[in-house]
């Protein structure tokens, strides 16, 4: 399972031992694979060293265990647009389809909450459909174990 991780899921990874640094732990087994972008990295990155800076450390660390996708194209921020989303959080569905996800993990339940157990899509320009799962952490958890 192809997981994009949200900024928020970063920083809690990041910051302390517990269910999302779990989500770590799986990939380090092989039971998931863990990507996110570099707009929802620097935003973990920025809230970190506002509220957490000692915690930076273990955020590189984890590094080892994330594959950085690209940035979305503009077209998919606006479909993600569509889904109800504000502009802050449209990129990161929109990077979640780019990178071809099975699951967006976020804990934002009030921007993405709409989305939970649902499986926003958009149809490309070629007519290909990309499809993720919005799931809150411990639903990601459960479908990996």
């Amino acid at each position: 399972m192809r997981l994009f991780l949200d900024a928020n899921v970063l920083f809690a990874a990041a910051w302390q031992e517990g269910r999302s640094r779990a989500l770590f732990d799986l990939a380090r087994r092989g039971r998931c694979t863990l990507c996110t972008s570099a707009y929802a990295l620097e935003e973990a990155r920025r809230n970190l060293q506002a509220k957490r800076p000692e915690a930076l450390p273990t955020l590189e660390g984890l590094l080892e265990y994330l594959t950085l996708v690209a940035e979305p194209r503009l077209a998919l921020i606006q479909k993600a647009l569509e889904w109800g989303l504000p502009p802050k959080d449209a990129p990161i569905l929109a990077a979640a389809w780019e990178a071809r996800a099975s699951a967006l993990v976020t804990g934002d339940r009030q921007h993405f909450g709409h989305l939970y157990g649902q499986t926003p899509h958009t149809a490309r320009e070629d007519s290909a459909v990309y499809r993720v799962e919005v799931l809150p952490l411990g639903a990601a958890l459960e479908k990996l174990l």
